[in-house]
């Protein structure tokens, strides 16, 4: 059975508020300070900011809708029985860049119904930004459409990508990708976070994206408002991309086979 109407809107209602409430709480700590603790990696960080926005969001998600799943990125899936809506948070898309005073970084909430992501927030703070995509209803920018580029072809393209936390140390750690799109590309860019990767990509500012080990809260809510904005969304095969999944790519639409060529030829060799 589809969400009715009335369902959705509530969705949507209490997923921008709880971005913007999540978004407040990083830029006070972004003001007053915070700490920094290390969790499985050197360079995968958590702060204080990270924790009390996670906490605000959860707690605005769970008031209205007691009986949802929640998975968040530093709490995990919440302990209560299956429910067919899921919400997908990163209380902060870009921790790295935060800790470092970088301001880039932001809130994402999607929106899984009965497995398929309908609804995404993306709210970027710093910049008073903030990127909706509803399944079927198209994608906005705080409130006026969105579409992708027509950048008919890779050589005209700015593309941008990510690392993975183990890139010290993996073999399959996107170098030699990263090396080769350059060598092929207009220009190439490295936001450190994928969330604004794909709201950049629907909105037009960017072309394409490529990266691999993601998690789901780094693009639930990007792909709904990606698609919906005209975007493409595959993994590197070129098969629906899923948000459990481990590679992905998105584009405009008009050089995403390019990519996928680029891609697999890297992987070949």
């Amino acid at each position: 059975m589809p969400l009715s109407p009335t369902k959705y809107h509530s969705l949507t209602r209490i997923a921008i508020q709880a971005a913007r409430q999540g978004g407040a709480i990083l830029l006070d700590y972004a003001k007053k300070g915070f700490q920094v603790h290390k969790k499985d990696q050197a360079i995968n960080l958590v702060t204080e900011a990270d924790l009390r926005s996670e906490e605000a969001v959860i707690q605005t998600i769970r008031h209205a809708f007691p009986e949802h799943q929640i998975l968040s990125e530093e709490q995990g899936l919440q302990d209560i029985p299956p429910h067919p809506v899921k919400w997908i948070v990163d209380p902060l898309d870009g921790t790295t860049n935060f800790t470092h005073g970088f301001p880039m970084y932001n809130v994402s909430i999607g929106v899984e119904y009965e497995g398929t992501c309908v609804l995404g927030v993306v709210y970027d703070p710093t910049r008073d930004e903030l990127f909706l995509g509803q399944q079927g209803k198209g994608a906005t920018l705080n409130g006026t459409p969105i579409h992708v580029s027509a950048t008919p072809q890779l050589n005209k393209a700015l593309l941008v990508t990510g690392f993975a936390y183990d890139v010290h140390t993996a073999t399959d750690n996107n170098l030699k990708e990263f090396c080769a799109f350059t060598l092929r590309v207009r220009g190439m860019r490295r936001t450190g976070t994928a969330a604004i990767d794909l709201c950049y990509i629907a909105c037009g500012r960017f072309d394409g994206f490529w990266e691999l080990q993601l998690n789901p809260w780094d693009t639930a809510a990007g792909k709904v408002i990606m698609e919906e904005a005209g975007g493409r969304v595959t993994d590197y095969a070129g098969e629906p991309y899923s948000i459990y999944g481990s590679t992905l790519i998105a584009t405009n639409g008009l050089i995403h086979q390019e990519m996928i060529g680029v891609l697999q030829k890297c992987r070949q060799e």
